[in-house]
Formats: C-alpha cells, structure tokens, sequence
C-alpha cells in the first residue's frame, strides 16, 4: 500500500569555482537586475514530458511519430522557452541569478492533443531513454524541474508521472531535488512525492497561473538546494470523480477548493497546497481527486492541511460532481432566443466532443435556420484529404459530407454545400479550410480535435470573428478565457450530447478497466471516506 505521507531531506551541493561564482554574481546582478546570494551556483536540468491522455478515444495507440509530427524534439534551450510552466521557473531563475538553467532533450507534444490515445510502452521508454541519457550527460545537477501534466497514461506503466520521477531519482541520487510543476486535470496519488519532493498545480480553470506555479516551483527548489527548506510531504485522495466541465474554477464548489488551498498557503509559512480535480477519460488506477501538501520540516502541520482539504472536499461532492446541461436541440433554441433579445455573440460549447468531430450541434443549427455562425472547429481530415488532391483554391465549390465518422458519439455527417474561403497551412496544421454556407455561416475543417480558446486564432485570411453571432467550439472551460471571463460573448452555453458517451458526465457508461469507479463516488460506493 502507499503511504500517505513522505518527506525527504537534501544533502550537499556541488561547489564551483570561485571565479565561476564571481563571473556569474557579476553577470546575475547586471543583467538580472538583483545581487546574488552567497553560496553555489546550483545547476538545475529542466524536462517537458506532458501529455492529457484520453484511453477511450478511438484511433488508436499513440506512438513515437505522434509526438513528432509537430516538431522535432526539443533540444537545450529550446526546452526553456516550451511552455508557461516552464517560462515561469526560468524567469525566477534568472532574477535569482545563481541557477544555470539545463534544457534536457524532451518530446513536444502529441499530434491531436488530449484526443489521442493510450501512449505505448514502447514509445515511453523511447522517449525516457533519450531523456536519461541526455541527463546523465550534463551531470551532476543540483535540482531537477519536471514539466508535467498529471494524466499521461501508458499501457503497462499505471502511474507514469511517478515513474518519470522515479527514473529520475535512480539517475540523480537521493538528495538532489526534484520538483514537479502540473495541469488540475492530473490523476495522482502519494506516489510522485514518494520519488519527487514537490509538486505545483495549477489553481485555476482556465489556466491562468501556470507561469506563477512555474515561478513558485523555482522558489520552492532553491530554499531546498539553499538548506533552507526541508520538505515533508502529505498526499490525499477523497473517493470522487468528476468530468471536467464540473470543474471550471469560475463557479463553486472549484472556486471554493482553490480558495481553501490558497487560504492555508496564506496563513502557514513555508506551506504549499497543490489539488489535483482528475482527468476521468484516462482508464488508470490513481483516476480522481488527489490533494499534496508541502511544509518545511512539519509533518503534522502537512498532515492536518491535507487532512481538513480532503474532508472540505468530501463535503462538497455532490455539488462538484453533478450537472445539468442542455441537449443541442435545446440549446440551438436558447441561441435563437438569445440572438432575438441581442445577447450575442452566444457561445455553444460542445463539452463532451473529444474526438473533435461531432455534429450534433452543426445539425441542430441547420436545422433550425441558425445564421451568423463560426463552427470553429471541425475535425475532419478526410474532407481536407480531399480538397488537397484537388488543389483547392478559394473560391472554389464545396458539396461535401463532413464529421460524424469516429463513431456514434459523434453524430452522422452532416452535407454542407458552399464555397472554399480558405484552404492552406494554419498554426500547427499543414492544412485547414474555411468554408462558407447558407446564410452568413463560416465552418472552420482542422485535421486534428482543436479547441479554441479565445477570438484570435480565428483572425485569419477571410475569417474576421467580430462579425459572427454565434460560435461552437470544442471545448468545457479552456474557452472560458477568451470568450466568457474577458465579456466578449454575452451568452454563454455548454452543450451536451444525446448520449452516454466519452465525454459526457455519465462517466458509469464507460467501460473502465483499471481504475476503481466503482469505489468513488457518485458512481459507487467508496471503501472509507475523508473524516469518516
């Protein structure tokens, strides 16, 4: 069994040159615009592996192609500029000025993103491998920072989070620091901090704070390597699950969780409160909630934070679990109602589409003569498979059938007749489309489950957002960010789907195979609860 606490002291550090520190001091206070502490310059290698894994979307295993098709790996210093966790340890290292900061080779990211499924063993080790040996040749280091995610899942490795830190740990000994820095959509339990010594989580959905988690994970490292932290550590896992479009931070019980987290960090020194709310589409044991807790050398302090946020927690499961939301025939008809009183422009958010090619909504909109729509985006790589052979240029007719093809969660295609507006490399993609139909209405073609969060990414070639009085987007809460909390949209509605699918909040109707839905509420009966 895990125990649920751990702790861990650090030893000695590496000493360097007394010109090396005298060189760095000078340049630190120059350019970074502070004096450096005393002491050593403690070098600290820096490693992206993070990936959202959905097991039960359909396409199969993700391999090591995926996660080149993008790009390349990351080499060196390209690592410290991948991602706002990242950016937010190195902008702290830098105003200290006595960390010399080592990108370790990392993979980037997965083609499709969090609708790609279970990764292989085999490219886990493959990418581990290039990881270790890339790490092992720029020892020794004097801390390590694990950009992660929380919900990778790899056939035959149940915890991989864990298992990274642990690989991790074998290579660099027992007292070098090890600090993770993760998504909210993580499944975790005592395992990381059994090989790691702390861990960052984001706080808000959207989010918003993953620089600031970045910068605190940089803090928190270097009081460790200074000797002036000593790590003791507590993990709890209230039996709950939920889907994650109940866990937007904006409304409670989310907002109230976060905020009694940042309340303890607030009223105990040295305290760190980090809540994991799950990720349930990924099949693997430590699925759900998940709460650690950092404090300096005070176990009984670490016990009690976790303690009283797992029974706060336990409190509100019915509400954090549970939601209502329109079907889209229902939904299209609030839009109507809502473009009628003004109220535009609406958003419907198809929460549950994790393939990225449901049409339900699409058809809804058709259906009842919705106009002024920018359906961004649909997924569907065979229709711009086929606009590619044919050398599509704007202007050109299109008569196709589009979505509807990853099975019966996603709705039958739906034959949408127009004109190419634009066809051609977009972001990430080699290609993308935008076709206009009907009356005003512009369809957005992306090869791969795109969610958008914000109006931006839409201001491209004939596409002008501002002029469109409806939106459907892929998304539960990302979108949150640029269309409902910067009061661009002035309706806003999440829209569900007219089954019990991947996706939905009916999480019983999935066939899970590893992780023990049956003991975690509301969807079974859990073995001991928080408090009881």
């Amino acid at each position: 069994m895990i125990p649920a606490t751990q702790s861990r002291s650090t030893g000695g550090r590496v000493t360097h040159s007394v010109l090396g520190v005298l060189f760095i001091a000078l340049v630190g206070s120059v350019f970074a615009g502070c004096s450096v502490d005393s002491g050593n310059i403690f070098r600290v290698a820096v490693i992206r592996y993070e990936h959202e894994t959905c097991t039960f979307c359909p396409g199969g295993d993700t391999e090591i192609e995926d996660w080149t098709r993008i790009r390349g790996l990351l080499l060196g210093d390209e690592v410290l500029e991948s991602s706002d966790y990242i950016e937010g340890f190195v902008k702290m290292a830098e105003e200290y000025g006595d960390m010399e900061l080592l990108g370790i080779t990392s993979p980037y990211e997965v083609f499709g993103g969090s609708s790609r499924s279970w990764n292989s063993e085999a490219s886990f080790d493959h990418f581990m491998g290039l990881i270790l040996d890339d790490l092992r040749a720029k020892m020794p280091v004097d801390g390590v920072h694990l950009a992660l995610h929380g919900a990778m899942a790899v056939r035959n490795v149940p915890r991989p989070e864990a298992e990274i830190a642990r690989r991790v740990r074998e290579l660099v000994g027992p007292d070098v620091p090890i600090v993770g820095t993760f998504d909210p959509h993580g499944n975790e339990d005592g395992e990381f901090l059994r090989w790691a010594d702390g861990a960052f989580v984001v706080k808000r959905f959207p989010h918003y704070d993953a620089f600031l988690q970045g910068e605190r994970a940089a803090r928190y490292m270097r009081e460790m390597m200074k000797g002036r932290y000593q790590p003791t550590t507590a993990s709890r896992k209230p039996p709950i699950i939920t889907a994650t479009v109940l866990q937007w931070t904006g409304a409670s019980p989310p907002m109230d969780i976060m905020e009694r987290a940042r309340r303890w960090e607030a009223r105990e020194p040295g305290a760190y409160v980090s809540v994991f709310f799950g990720y349930p589409w990924s099949d693997v044991p430590d699925v759900g909630t998940c709460v650690h807790v950092m404090t300096n050398d005070d176990q009984a302090l670490a016990d009690r934070i976790a303690d009283d946020m797992a029974e706060y927690i336990w409190r509100v499961r019915e509400e954090f679990a549970h939601g209502e939301f329109p079907m889209p025939e229902e939904a299209v008809r609030r839009a109507r109602r809502a473009i009628a009183a003004g109220a535009t422009p609406v958003v419907l958010a198809d929460y549950s589409d994790r393939p990225g090619d449901a049409t339900w909504i699409l058809r809804q909109l058709i259906d009842q003569g919705v106009n002024g729509v920018l359906y961004a985006a649909l997924r569907d790589e065979r229709a711009l498979e086929a606009l590619a052979e044919r050398n599509a240029q704007p202007g050109d007719p299109f008569d196709m059938e589009v979505g509807g093809f990853t099975g019966p969660q996603a709705g039958a295609p739906v034959r949408i007749t127009g004109t190419v507006r634009f066809f051609g490399p977009l972001e990430e993609y080699e290609h993308a489309a935008a076709i206009e139909y009907g009356d005003g209405n512009m369809l957005i073609l992306a090869p791969a489950y795109t969610q958008i969060t914000s109006p931006d990414p839409l201001r491209f070639g004939p596409v002008d957002p501002d002029a469109y009085d409806v939106f459907v987007l892929k998304s539960r809460a990302h979108f949150r960010r640029g269309f409902d909390e910067t009061g661009y949209a002035k309706t806003i509605l999440i829209v569900d789907a007219p089954g019990p699918w991947i996706g939905t909040t009916r999480l019983d109707a999935l066939d899970y195979q590893f992780a023990p839905i049956d003991r975690l509420y509301p969807f079974g009966t859990p073995e001991t609860v928080p408090g009881g």
